[in-house]
Formats: C-alpha cells, sequence, structure tokens
C-alpha cells in the first residue's frame, strides 16, 4: 500500500481501528477462546496512571507457537506489574507498520518486534525512537535499524542441528533444502548454519544438494510446492530433506507421502510443533529444534519491563544488522528426535504425553 510511508500516527491509527476486523486482531494480552486468536478491542487511550505499558508487534498468530510466545510473554509482563497491548499483523507489512504506530501513538514505554519482514520493519524502530522509546527485536532481527536489543537464540545452530541430524541417518546421497521466507533474517541464518554442515560434505562428494528453495512466508503449501518441484526434478531419487521449520517440514512430507516415500527420507523441523513432535513419535518426521519458548517469551518481558524502569539489561553478544552491532542475548535451541521427546518438550510441559502420542500403540509410549 503507498500509504504506508505517508501517514501520520493518529491518520493511521484511525484507520487501523475502522478496519480492524480485517487485517489484524488486538489484545490486552489475555487468550481469546476463539482458536488462539487475542481479542478485538477498541483503540485504547493513552495511559494515565503512571503504570508501565509494554507493545508487543506480532507478525503473525496464525501458527501454534507464536500464541504461546504471545501467552507466555503477556503474563509474565502482568506478573511483573505492567500492562501489555499486543497486535498481530496476519503476515502484512503495512498492517505492522500502522499497527506499531498506534502501540507508539498509545504511549507504550516500551517496543517488542517479531517483524514479519527483517527490512521493512526498520521505520518502525525509527519512529518508536522519535518518541523515545525503545525497541526490542524478538527472535526475528530487524535490519538496517538503530534497534535496541535483540533477543533470540543461536539460529545458525538451529540449521547446524538441522543438518548434523540429517546426515546422520543419510550421510550419501541427494539432499533437498526447504527454507523459510526469503523475508526472514532467520531463515537465512538457518540456512547458513546448514550449509555450514552440508557444503563441506557436497565438497567431498558425499552428498549432492540437488534442490534449494526459499517457501514464502513459510507457507506449508509453499514447501509442498518445492518439495513436488525437486522430487519431479531428480525423478523421486532423493535421499534427504533439511527443512527450515515445522510447517515447511509439513508440506515435504506431504510432497513425500504422495510419492509413497513417508518415512523413508529423513526430515528435519524446527519450533516442536505439535503436529510435528506427533510426526516425530510416528516415524514421519525424523527431528526438530525446540526453542524453549517459556525461556525467550520470560526474558523478552524482563527486558521490557527493566528497560521500561529505566534500568540496565546486559547483552553479551553483538549481531550485526547491516546498520549496527546490536546488543544481543542469544538462547540455546535443543535438537528433538524420538528418543528425547519425553525429557523435553514432554518434560517442559510444552506437550502432553497423551497428545504427542496419540496416534502411536502405548505400548509405545515414553515409560514414566
Amino acid at each position: 500500500m503507498t500509504w504506508k510511508k505517508s501517514l501520520g500516527l493518529g491518520t493511521a491509527a484511525m484507520l487501523l481501528a475502522a478496519s480492524i476486523t480485517g487485517c489484524g486482531v488486538v489484545s490486552n494480552g489475555d487468550q481469546a477462546a476463539s482458536g488462539g486468536k487475542t481479542e478485538g478491542g477498541t483503540q485504547a487511550a493513552k495511559k494515565d496512571d503512571g503504570k508501565i505499558v509494554i507493545g508487543m508487534s506480532m507478525d503473525t498468530l496464525k501458527e501454534e507457537r507464536w500464541q504461546k510466545d504471545r501467552d507466555i510473554f503477556s503474563a509474565k509482563v502482568k506478573e511483573l506489574g505492567a500492562e501489555v497491548k499486543v497486535l498481530a499483523a496476519d503476515g502484512n507489512d503495512a498492517t505492522q507498520l500502522s499497527q506499531a504506530e498506534q502501540l507508539i501513538s498509545q504511549g507504550v514505554d516500551v517496543l517488542v518486534v517479531i517483524p514479519h519482514n527483517a527490512e521493512a520493519s526498520a521505520p518502525i524502530v525509527d519512529k518508536a525512537h522519535k518518541e523515545g522509546i525503545k525497541v526490542i527485536s524478538y527472535d526475528r532481527l530487524i535490519k538496517n535499524s538503530n534497534v535496541d536489543y535483540y533477543l533470540s537464540f543461536d539460529n545458525v545452530r538451529v540449521g547446524e542441528m538441522q543438518a548434523q541430524a540429517i546426515v546422520e541417518k543419510a550421510p550419501k546421497g541427494n539432499y533437498v533444502y526447504i527454507g523459510g521466507a526469503d523475508t526472514d533474517n532467520n531463515a537465512h541464518m538457518f540456512k547458513q548454519g546448514a550449509m555450514n554442515i552440508l557444503k563441506p560434505l557436497a565438497e567431498k562428494g558425499d552428498i549432492k544438494i540437488v534442490y534449494e528453495q526459499f517457501s514464502k512466508d513459510w507457507k506449508p503449501e509453499e514447501a509442498l510446492k518445492n518439495m513436488e518441484n525437486a522430487l519431479t526434478a531428480n525423478n523421486n531419487n532423493v535421499q534427504a530433506v533439511v527443512a527450515a521449520n515445522d510447517g515447511t517440514a509439513g508440506g515435504a512430507i506431504q510432497a513425500l507421502t504422495a510419492q509413497g516415500m513417508t518415512g523413508k527420507i529423513p526430515v528435519s523441523g524446527q519450533d516442536a510443533d505439535l503436529a510435528a513432535v506427533q510426526r516425530i513419535a510416528e516415524g514421519t518426521q525424523t527431528m526438530t529444534v525446540y526453542k524453549p519458548i517459556n525461556a525467550i517469551a520470560t526474558k523478552a518481558a524482563e527486558m521490557a519491563v527493566a528497560l521500561a524502569k529505566g534500568e540496565t539489561v546486559n547483552a553479551d553478544k553483538k549481531v550485526n544488522n547491516g546498520k549496527i552491532d546490536v546488543p544481543s542475548i542469544l538462547l540455546d535451541p535443543i535438537a528433538v528426535n524420538k528418543s528425547n521427546l519425553a525429557d523435553t518438550v514432554i518434560k517442559d510441559g510444552f506437550h502432553k504425553v497423551e497428545d504427542v502420542f496419540k496416534n502411536v500403540p502405548k505400548d509405545q509410549w515414553p515409560k514414566k
């Protein structure tokens, strides 16, 4: 939309209020009853009671993982005595910019942003800074901006974990790489990590990377098309698939299923979505990477409230975003396969054993 750069804060907020039902969701941080969506609501007036208010601008709430982030983050902010306002943009750059403007106009003390587009989100930082509001880039890095902090996991390590797990299952043969959204900096970091493992093996001649492609907006249907194209181009002569997350893994597995290859080809993933860990329990997906949502969401809430109080936040790493070295905190991811499901996602309470193994005979469930 051409208006996204020209609208003032007030105009953008009014337009958003008029169209909020169709282009995003508003929340005070509580989960609504309708399938994980947040509550609809009218634009709140600026705070006048002196209470800290934290804003969260989210790319989407369509994936299970992000609903968990929102709920844990919101609960922790409230536990720390602050209020929280959450907006989700349904994967639309212009909507995310408008929603961020709305949060800024409402006078949030700190803005936490999960960007849909690493580059297009940069103006959000500029607009926030003009109002004296600090910005935390959550999980995904906002590029080419003066963003104050970056909180994520070691995403290069995530890609390395994915590739290493698949290499252990298929040390020889033709490899397919199904990436995430080209607009997401994380997708490039995952690929970088995977190629750290795969390229030396390709140079030795042990494996051959016969297809590699990003999947628009992380959509499983895009991953499905990519995997279908990979299989067609190679006459189904594929021995391994490194997929960047569980959604793309699901799309790849759907394509493999159509060719009668399910469970015969190792496939990686990430996020430990319920559908993915069920596939791992069933034997159709090899692994996922669990990024403990409780850890990152809790840390983000603590950082945001501390910054709002004027306190110092210690960040022990720096990540360059194309403009500056951003003070960063990078948490450790965990590789999950069938052998450690019980000791990771189930033990953490991320998923219940009866949900993970519901399609598996009870005698194959982990022993308590």
